[in-house]
């Protein structure tokens, strides 16, 4: 399994992103896909995830900002990023594989960039 992110890049604080990510391989089962994030200087850490049923978990310093959603049949998963905040500056990374929202699966992206300027 692979998988390929896009967009990201820089930002207002107060304007939009929106990333997408696409698993080439097979994803069976309720496998969860999400986006987590490491900003320079910190451990990596979740954004959100989703299951294959629609289920959903957030970190706390996303919610009400950020939107995640799913394509089961096309086996991509995409984060609508509002209201960004130069803290939400960091590489992301798309996560997929395991039946848990509370533990990043098997497969990384390769990350992309997105930069909150104040």
């Amino acid at each position: 399994v692979q998988l390929v992110e896009s967009g990201g890049g820089l930002v207002q604080a107060g304007g939009s992103l929106r990333l997408s990510c696409a698993a080439t391989g097979p994803l069976g089962g309720p496998n969860a896909m999400g986006w987590y994030r490491q900003a320079p200087g910190k451990e990596r850490e979740l954004v959100a995830r989703i299951l294959r049923s629609g289920s959903t978990r957030y970190a706390d310093s996303i919610k009400g900002r950020f939107t995640i959603s799913r394509d089961n049949a096309k086996n991509m998963v995409a984060l609508q990023m509002n209201s960004l905040k130069p803290e939400d500056t960091a590489v992301y990374y798309c996560n997929a594989g395991g039946p848990s929202l509370f533990v990043a699966g098997a497969y990384w992206g390769q990350g992309t960039q997105v930069t909150v300027s104040s």
